[in-house]
């Protein structure tokens, strides 16, 4: 209870913060600063960068605080941070850092960089949720600070002020910031590349150094294609080159290859796949062909959804900021604003090409997770903070107002969301470190739960009894665990064991605890007697003894 009672108070404490930073920040400037309506000019010029240096680390911090004041709040959702967090778990305590695996076998859904960051936190800070959670804060971060700084230095100071807000109240944000997966991550970099090759192309353009934007760019593409593969460049290549070929840029595509960049990109993005396609022979076709084309061209998948499931997402997930949108037509249909060199129609062009080339990419492959469009978001908090300022003329503490109902949402969701989820692993997990004693391991049957190698502190692979001589097709827990066994058979015989060897396998050690679905063990002979040590909605934990009567162990 006092544990609860000191994280609401810190809680409390950052929202306090942020709220007071805010006000203070998003208040009109002081009479001395003498700005230029709508602009981000003062009369002696452009603002000095100390000033925007100062004022982009504070609204950094005050991001950073806001989005960290419910991190902690909730346990390791199932299955996808279980799963993510699991195996960037066993790459700290293993020392492999090359080869990621899920329960011991090596397991290349996703590439390694969402748990080279876990496994430093988690080695930095121990098994708590928020350090579990911290790649995907880094992920929001540059999300945020990417597209703020790239308005700051082309289009109107008030804008980029409130950008910012926008995006940080806005829920599918400030939820994505806050889940342990490679969703936010991914996002991060794909956002830092498509800034960084924007603002490139402009200094080129108005004659100014772009080299050091553009090389960025390139590494950012890089390690986009680390967190979650190939849309990592191809995202940002697309938006990019789309983008250049409607604003009539397109005899500057080819300075866009500077040959340091695509260097940087090979030197930083490829080593990892040569060495793993080196150890493991099929790694190639399984991560590219597999895990990419044939996900996105086939069906078969998890989440099937309708074409228009992404649009609906983005709108229901902004609120209350996505009817602003609706006033995006007075801005497009006026100049008011425009730099001499139209910069600012350029750059309303690039954020409404990235919204619609992403949110059609990820619409036409059948399998659809919310996560995915996240990429979308920063450009289009950025179109919505601009209709925002500039469509109406409302006072500030009507605008601050409303940012204060988007941040009681924000936070809302996730109390929300955490009094809904039962479905964590964290009391079987503390009453099997509680209850038993070395030597008596901890089995799976019927169920891999993610997220119990978390919450139990442990460290070798766990067996998992289940139908594994039957043909497995539906993607879910157990095709993960077989694929992975193809990487490493050996191990995979040892750790995968079929349904019809349990009894004698459980008979191997004098007492072994079980997990199992509840339903599945009040149906089975050897089970259905032993009374649950405990148990969740849908699963129990059992301690099972081999002297007992209903294993019949000889």
């Amino acid at each position: 209870m006092q544990a609860r009672i000191m994280r609401a108070l810190i809680s409390s404490l950052c929202v306090a913060a942020v709220t007071l930073s805010a006000l203070a920040i998003l208040s009109p400037p002081m009479p001395s600063s003498r700005q230029l309506p709508d602009s981000g000019l003062t009369q002696s010029g452009w603002v000095s960068a100390t000033s925007v240096q100062r004022e982009s680390l504070a609204l950094g911090l005050i991001l950073a605080l806001w989005l960290f004041s419910t991190v902690w709040m909730r346990p390791l959702g199932m299955p996808d941070e279980g799963r993510y967090v699991g195996v960037a778990l066993e790459m700290a305590r293993s020392g492999d850092w090359l080869t990621p695996t899920l329960n011991g076998l090596p397991y290349f859904h996703k590439p390694p960089l969402f748990y080279w960051i876990t496994a430093l936190s988690l080695s930095a800070f121990g098994n708590v949720e928020w350090a579990a959670r911290l790649a995907s804060l880094l992920g929001a971060m540059l999300c945020a600070g990417s597209v703020y700084l790239l308005l700051r230095r082309w289009m109107p100071e008030r804008l980029a002020r409130w950008y910012l807000p926008v995006l940080a109240t806005t829920p599918i944000f400030y939820g994505g910031a806050q889940y342990a997966n490679h969703d936010m991550l991914v996002a991060g970099f794909i956002s830092a590349a498509i800034a960084l090759a924007a603002d490139a192309a402009l200094s080129m353009q108005a004659g100014r150094g772009w080299r050091w934007q553009l090389a960025g760019g390139w590494v950012a593409a890089a390690l986009g294609l680390l967190s979650k593969g190939l849309i990592g460049i191809v995202l940002p290549g697309g938006v990019i080159f789309f983008w250049m070929l409607l604003s009539g840029r397109w005899r500057q595509m080819i300075r866009l290859f500077w040959w340091p960049g695509p260097l940087l990109f090979l030197v930083v993005g490829a080593p990892w796949f040569l060495l793993m396609q080196r150890q493991f022979p099929d790694f190639l076709h399984y991560f590219f062909v597999y895990q990419h084309f044939q996900r996105f061209s086939q069906g078969g998948f998890n989440n099937p959804q309708p074409l228009w499931f992404f649009p609906a997402v983005l709108c229901l997930s902004s609120l209350p900021w996505a009817p602003w949108l609706l006033a995006r037509w007075r801005v497009d249909r006026s100049n008011a604003g425009a730099l001499p060199d139209d910069t600012t129609k350029a750059i309303r062009l690039l954020l409404w090409t990235w919204v619609v080339l992403i949110t059609v990419f990820f619409s036409i492959p059948s399998s659809k997770l919310v996560g995915y469009v996240l990429p979308v978001v920063p450009p289009l908090s950025a179109l919505i903070a601009e209709a925002f300022v500039s469509a109406f003329s409302i006072s500030n503490r009507w605008r601050i107002a409303l940012l204060l109902l988007a941040g009681g949402l924000c936070i809302g969701g996730v109390i929300a969301f955490t009094q809904a989820d039962d479905s964590s692993s964290a009391p079987l997990a503390a009453a099997y470190r509680q209850n038993a004693k070395d030597g008596e391991p901890l089995v799976f049957v019927r169920t891999y739960r993610f997220d119990v190698p978390f919450y139990a502190g442990l460290r070798d692979p766990v067996p998992v009894i289940s139908e594994w001589n039957e043909p497995i097709t539906k993607d879910s827990w157990p095709k993960e665990l077989a694929d992975a066994s193809r990487f490493r058979p050996a191990l995979g015989q040892q750790v995968l064991v079929d349904v019809t060897q349990m009894t004698a396998f459980l008979c191997r050690q004098p007492v072994s605890w079980v997990i199992v679905p509840a339903d599945y063990a009040a149906g089975v002979d050897a089970l259905k007697h032993t009374t649950p040590v405990a148990r969740n909605r849908l699963y129990v934990l059992l301690r099972v003894d081999a002297s007992g009567p209903d294993l019949h162990c000889r």
